[in-house]
C-alpha cells in the first residue's frame, strides 16, 4: 500500500517580486487532476476531514496558513504532516483516515484524481478499520 507523503514543489521568483509555485500533472503531481477544490475560513478549534475513500488520490496544499494533517492506515499507522508553506503538499493515497487543524486564515487547496462521488467517501471509523464497504 502506498503511504502519504509530501511533495515540494518548485517556486521561481524573489521576495521583491513574489513567487509563483508550479504543479504540474503527471509531473509532480502523479495523476491527471479532475476535481479541484479550496477550504476556507476554517475556525480553529475545529477538526475537518474524519473520513478515508476508497478509490481518490488527492494533494493538499496550504497555500496560506498552516494545516496540520494526521493520517491513520487500516492498521493503526499514524503520521502526522505540517502543511506551512505553498511550495509543498501532501500526496494521500486511499484509503487512509485523515482529520485536519487549520491556523486562522489557513487555506486548503486540493487537487484529486476523480470528481466528486458520494460512495467513495467512508465516513465511518469502525467500518475503515474493518476494510469492508
Amino acid at each position: 500500500m502506498e503511504s502519504p507523503y509530501l511533495i515540494s514543489f518548485p517556486s521561481h521568483g524573489a521576495s521583491n517580486q513574489g513567487f509563483i509555485t508550479v504543479a504540474e500533472c503527471q509531473i509532480n503531481v502523479p495523476f491527471k487532476v479532475e476535481r479541484v477544490y479550496w477550504t476556507y475560513y476554517t475556525p480553529n478549534n475545529i477538526e475537518r476531514g474524519g473520513h478515508a475513500h476508497y478509490d481518490l488520490y488527492q494533494v493538499l496544499i496550504a497555500v496560506s496558513g498552516i494545516i496540520d494533517i494526521t493520517t491513520e492506515s487500516r492498521d493503526g499507522n499514524t503520521q502526522t504532516f505540517l502543511l506551512n508553506s505553498p511550495d509543498k503538499g501532501l500526496l494521500l493515497p486511499p484509503p487512509f483516515w485523515h482529520t485536519m487543524r487549520f491556523s486562522h486564515n489557513a487555506v486548503l487547496l486540493s487537487l484529486s484524481n476523480m470528481h466528486y462521488k458520494a460512495e467513495d467517501y467512508i465516513r465511518d471509523y469502525d467500518q475503515f478499520k474493518s476494510g469492508k464497504s
